[in-house]
């Protein structure tokens, strides 16, 4: 549900405020007033498309901002809405309502935040759609399309859901294997050729065989032989040094006494001492005396592992290269290199252009598609039955719409597979018991099309609650007796739901629980709009404004109480009549 509403600079309105409460709220106002501007603000707060034309002459930003709570919703719902705001990064506010907002700049960019983290409008719409749906002129001439019309069947019936999703699982499955077997057999001439592209750089990386880093190694022992002769001289020197020209064997050397020699007496004499301090200084060169040994095995190690064949050189140039050549065409390291080899083999293996692969996969397209008639025949059997029990139910409403001979079908004709079933779903409008019934598009006026949607809509929502339902000037066309059924059923369905409603009739707003009042104020420098709850008092005079302009007069203020009195009295009893039930 929808607790609350703020808008500030958008249209004519600068700056207004609603609570909302459960049940019926309607919004009325002269023509202009500004009553569309706070159903584009829901809109807005729906994830709609943002039109900076819509910001207030001056001010550089539009901001819409509302509260939604989740209470009285089936606990799947609320679970659903909560996990939609918690990935998004959200959360509820302390009281576990959650707050949406949308800025509109005048500079046509727009932000959405959701339970305080800024989010794409696409979230906002995602997380709106489970908690309001809006009701218009233009949502009218969706209604006509065969897909809302189909979406309309299965919301009707619940187990349609379930079946549907059966069948979709079993088509996705279905339409891979078939595009897959297309594929093939379409382009085996191609898919030879990538064979043979891919065998032949998987058999040119394996007569290269490289080893996982193989090329950053090549690098450090390229640069090591074409230094080795300067890297032994240093290693020789600084070994002689330490040990002396006799530990270095063929290598030669320096003929000077060896640093080891002169640390070691120099260690043997402090260390004789009987002199506390210099025994403590014996110790500190034992321990320089140890660390000149590890030094000097070491370098030891460095020159025996230092290369001595002068061809490891041209060898290692040579294999560097062979790696350059796969590091060129595969990836930009070896590393890379064979990564690609096993993603390679990994397709080579995936590609099976042999006869007996095409039939095998043909085989299992035909199960496939054996599986998704099944399920398809199964929703189709479904949708018959529901179309049935629907058009009955609508007929029932539309009757008493002031349509009294009026019957409506649901059409459900079988197609190709798609999508959503082999099942095309159209609503057909007869004007009585003998009359062709024929598409509402080609037969339904304004008005018939307002009540046939209200009608539908009754049906849909009355096995739910918690439920926000916004229509927008649905009544449009409509007056007389018709409007009156229009404010009883749009009662009813408050029982139990939020239904805000933008309408010029009276006999409309008489129902409401809640009375909205949009006014303009037209000023020497500027217009302005405000929205205003009005008092049982000024729901009269309003609603004597709106039967035909008689609010100064004592007739048309009288007539109005009569009306309001009479619709809430019937208010109080469709809420008794949900109770008993």
């Amino acid at each position: 549900m929808l607790a609350d509403i703020a808008i500030e600079n958008l249209g004519i309105i600068p700056k207004a405020s609603a609570q909302l409460s459960p049940g019926l709220t309607v919004l009325t106002g002269e023509t202009g007033a500004g009553k569309t501007m706070v159903v584009t603000g829901l809109r807005l707060l729906c994830g709609g498309r943002a039109d900076a034309s819509r910001v207030r002459t001056g001010s550089g930003q539009a901001v819409v901002e509302g509260t939604f709570t989740t209470e009285g919703l089936p606990a799947e719902l609320v679970e659903r809405v909560r996990e939609s705001v918690e990935c998004a990064g959200g959360a509820a506010d302390e009281n576990g309502e959650f707050l949406a907002n949308r800025v509109v700049n005048a500079t046509g960019r727009s932000r959405a935040h959701l339970g305080g983290r800024s989010v794409p409008a696409a979230i906002l719409q995602e997380f709106a759609s489970e908690l309001l749906t809006i009701h218009g002129q233009n949502d009218q001439l969706r209604l006509l399309s065969p897909e809302k019309q189909l979406e309309a069947l299965d919301r009707f019936d619940p187990t349609l859901g379930p079946l549907g999703d059966d069948y979709r699982r079993k088509f996705r499955s279905w339409r891979e294997l078939a595009r897959d077997l297309q594929k093939r057999s379409e382009s085996r001439r191609e898919l030879a050729q990538e064979v043979d592209r891919l065998q032949f750089a998987i058999n040119e990386i394996d007569e290269v065989d490289p080893e996982p880093g193989e090329d950053r190694e090549l690098v450090d022992m390229i640069r090591r032989l074409q230094d080795v002769d300067t890297l032994r001289e240093d290693a020789v020197v600084a070994l002689s040094a330490i040990d002396g020209p006799e530990a270095l064997g063929n290598y030669g050397g320096d003929e000077s006494e060896a640093a080891a020699s002169l640390l070691g007496r120099a260690e043997s004499a402090l260390s004789g001492s009987e002199d506390p301090r210099l025994k403590e200084l014996g110790s500190k060169l034992a321990e320089v005396t140890g660390l000149l040994a590890e030094v000097s095995g070491e370098l030891g190690s460095f020159l025996s592992a230092l290369p001595t064949d002068p061809e490891q050189l041209e060898q290692s140039l040579q294999r560097q290269q062979e790696l350059k050549r796969l590091t060129r065409k595969y990836a930009p390291e070896i590393d890379g290199v064979l990564a690609w080899r096993q993603k390679a083999e990994l397709r080579l293996g995936k590609i099976d252009i042999s006869s007996e692969a095409i039939e095998e996969l043909k085989k299992q397209v035909e199960s496939a598609r054996k599986t998704m008639m099944t399920a398809a025949r199964k929703l189709r059997r479904a949708r018959l039955k529901a179309a049935g029990v629907l058009g009955a139910q609508v007929t029932e409403e539309l009757h008493g719409l002031a349509m009294p001979k009026t019957r409506l079908e649901v059409a459900v004709r079988e197609v190709a597979p798609g999508r959503d079933g082999i099942d095309e779903v159209e609503l057909l409008l007869a004007a009585n018991a003998k009359a062709e019934p024929r598409p509402l598009a080609s037969s339904a006026s304004g008005g018939e099309l307002s009540r046939v949607m209200l009608a539908l809509e009754v049906i849909l929502a009355s096995g739910s609650s918690g439920a926000t339902l916004v229509f927008d000037e649905v009544d449009a066309g409509v007056g007389g007796r018709a409007a009156v059924e229009i404010g009883r059923r749009l009662a009813r369905l408050a029982v139990g739901n939020q239904v805000i409603v933008v309408t010029h009739l009276p006999q409309v707003a008489a129902y409401a629980d809640t009375h909205l009042h949009v006014a303009k104020n037209v000023g020497d420098l500027a217009v302005t709009s405000g929205v205003e709850t009005l008092t049982e008092e000024r729901r009269v005079a309003e609603l004597a404004r709106m039967l035909a302009g008689l609010d100064d007069t004592d007739t048309g203020r009288a007539h109005a109480a009569e009306l309001l009195s009479r619709a809430q009295r019937e208010c109080a009893e469709f809420a008794q009549t949900r109770q008993a039930a």
